[in-house]
C-alpha cells in the first residue's frame, strides 16, 4: 500500500473509456476520430512526388498522404514522350514516383503506399496482422488488375487503326469485365472491403472505379454492379477522393 503526505492512498480502479468509430473516417479511437479532435497534419516531410493528374495509380498514393495527413507536394510530369523527365527519376518510366529526402526514388504506386502507411501514426491502413494484410493487398491486387487491364484496352485505341488488334482489346476487356463482377460480389452488403474498417482496400478500389468513370464512362458498370456504385458513392464524399478527382 503507498503512502503520500501521511495520508492512505487508495488504488484506483483503470478508466475504461468507450471505443466508438467515427462514421467519416471510420477509424477506431478513444474517445473520438483524429478529425474531430482536430489532430494536426504530419510535420511536413521532405517528400516529392512526380506524376500525372490522370493516373489512377497516382491518385491512390494521393489519397493515402491524405488520409495520414502527410503534406506531399505533386510534380506533374506526362510520360508520353520518349525524353520525359519521369526517366530521370524511374528508369522504367513510368508514374507515380516518390522522390525521398537524400534524393533516392521509390516504385511503384504499392511500394509508396506502404512507405507512407508506416510514415506516419495517423490512420493506419495496412493492418498489421498477417491474414489481415493479406486481404487488404488481395483487394489491392484485384482493384489494380482491372485498372491494368482496362488502361491496356484504352491504349489499344490511341494506335493507328491499322495497327489496333481487337482480339488483344477484346482480352483485356475481359479481365475488366471478370475483375468488376468478382469485386461486386466479394463486396456484397459489407460496409468496407475489408474487415471492420476503412483500409488501402477501399482506396484502391475507389480510384479503380474513379479511373473507369473517367476514361471509359460508356461501360455503364455502376448500372450492374450496384454495391460497386453504393460503396463508390460513400468513398467519393471523402475529402481525400474529392481533392484528387482525375482531370485533365
Amino acid at each position: 500500500m503507498t503512502r503520500a503526505c501521511g495520508l492512505e492512498r487508495r488504488p484506483q480502479a483503470p478508466v475504461t473509456r468507450k471505443r466508438v468509430a467515427c462514421k467519416r473516417c471510420a477509424i477506431y479511437s478513444t474517445p473520438t476520430c483524429l478529425f474531430e479532435r482536430g489532430v494536426p497534419r504530419v510535420p511536413p516531410l521532405p517528400l516529392k512526388l512526380i506524376g500525372s493528374l490522370t493516373s489512377p495509380y497516382v491518385r491512390k498514393v494521393r489519397v493515402v498522404a491524405a488520409e495520414k495527413r502527410i503534406e506531399l507536394p505533386l510534380q506533374v510530369e506526362s510520360t508520353a514522350a520518349a525524353d520525359s523527365p519521369v526517366n530521370a527519376f524511374n528508369p522504367l518510366g513510368k508514374v507515380p514516383v516518390l522522390v525521398l529526402e537524400d534524393g533516392s526514388t521509390l516504385f511503384d504506386s504499392r511500394v509508396i503506399v506502404e512507405f507512407l502507411d508506416h510514415a506516419s501514426p495517423i490512420s493506419r491502413l495496412i493492418p498489421a496482422d498477417h491474414r489481415e494484410r493479406i486481404e487488404v493487398r488481395r483487394w489491392e491486387a484485384l482493384s489494380d488488375g482491372v485498372v491494368d487491364a482496362a488502361v491496356l484496352a484504352r491504349a489499344e485505341t490511341l494506335r493507328p487503326m491499322h495497327e489496333r488488334s481487337p482480339g488483344w482489346t477484346e482480352r483485356q476487356m475481359g479481365k475488366v469485365v471478370r475483375g468488376l463482377a468478382e469485386l461486386d460480389r466479394e463486396l456484397g452488403s459489407k460496409p468496407w472491403c475489408a474487415g471492420n474498417g476503412y483500409s488501402l482496400a477501399d482506396v484502391a478500389l475507389g480510384c479503380a472505379l474513379g479511373w473507369l468513370e473517367f476514361r471509359m464512362p460508356h461501360l455503364d458498370w455502376k448500372q450492374t454492379h450496384g454495391n460497386l456504385a453504393r460503396h463508390f458513392a460513400k468513398l467519393s464524399e471523402r475529402p481525400s477522393f474529392t481533392e484528387s478527382t482525375p482531370r485533365e
